[in-house]
């Protein structure tokens, strides 16, 4: 892996991009992060060019986190209540770039809306699926489930029971890591892309997780997670706003 040419930028539970315009805007809610360690050596080939893992301590992570998309809005129009409006679960992992700016690298993004999923897909090659999703609440109980409908691998599905624990008051090293990304790493047509975004910092909670079947990991070219999650967290929600991107972007999501 070769070594980066600058100092990553610090890792701030407050976004260091507060002033950027209103490319897009959207709200994350009901988001469930899961996490497992993974060894860099073997993360660095699925990352865009010019970008190697972030990591810390030595090690990067791989990233499951499901969510309600509310309302996806471009500029400074009113979000879209129906299509922009869906469950999502992404596998994510964690980059950095020879500009030092920390991001995230999706390998899949699965939602249940076919027209945006066609149009991430078609317009900015982003890994989106069409999935039949669901998001259910129950109490501190939630559930969310996801399997694969075009275009596959066909029956690629995830299905994760968390019951909402106590708020973090103090987030420690790793949970800022995990949480704390400015922005998304992406080609575009050959060119890599950086897609900054600004949000209130999160509201975490610790979660126990009671239940996680899912092949979306692997189905993304990633080993098979071993053992239980290093970090499970629960968080209400933030509403987000992208900025103009130096190049053509994408859809961004947590």
């Amino acid at each position: 892996m070769p070594p980066l040419p600058v100092t990553p930028q610090a890792i701030t539970p407050d976004s260091p991009y507060p002033a950027l315009s209103s490319l897009m805007t959207q709200s994350w809610l009901d988001l469930a992060f899961l996490h497992w360690a993974a060894d860099p050596a073997d993360v660095a080939p699925l990352l865009p060019a010019g970008t190697v893992p972030d990591t810390l301590n030595g090690v990067t992570y791989v990233g499951l986190v499901a969510f309600r998309m509310h309302r996806v809005g471009w500029f400074r129009l009113p979000g879209v209540p129906y299509l922009g409006t869906f469950p999502e679960t992404n596998v994510r992992l964690y980059s950095v770039d020879s500009q030092g700016r920390r991001g995230v690298v999706f390998r899949s993004l699965d939602a249940s809306r076919l027209i945006p999923v066609a149009m991430a897909r078609t317009m900015f090659r982003l890994p989106y699926v069409w999935s039949r999703m669901d998001v259910r609440q129950d109490a501190d109980t939630l559930t969310y489930t996801s399997r694969r409908r075009w275009p596959g691998p066909r029956g690629a599905h995830s299905r994760i029971v968390l019951r909402i624990g106590d708020r973090v008051e103090n987030p420690d090293a790793l949970e800022h890591f995990l949480t704390a990304r400015w922005g998304m790493h992406n080609t575009f047509f050959g060119h890599r892309t950086y897609l900054a975004n600004t949000h209130p910092r999160w509201p975490l909670h610790r979660a126990r997780l009671l239940e996680c079947d899912e092949n979306l990991v692997t189905a993304a070219g990633l080993a098979a997670p071993e053992g239980e999650p290093v970090s499970v967290l629960y968080s209400p929600g933030v509403p987000v706003r992208f900025g103009l991107p130096a190049r053509p972007g994408g859809i961004p999501t947590p």
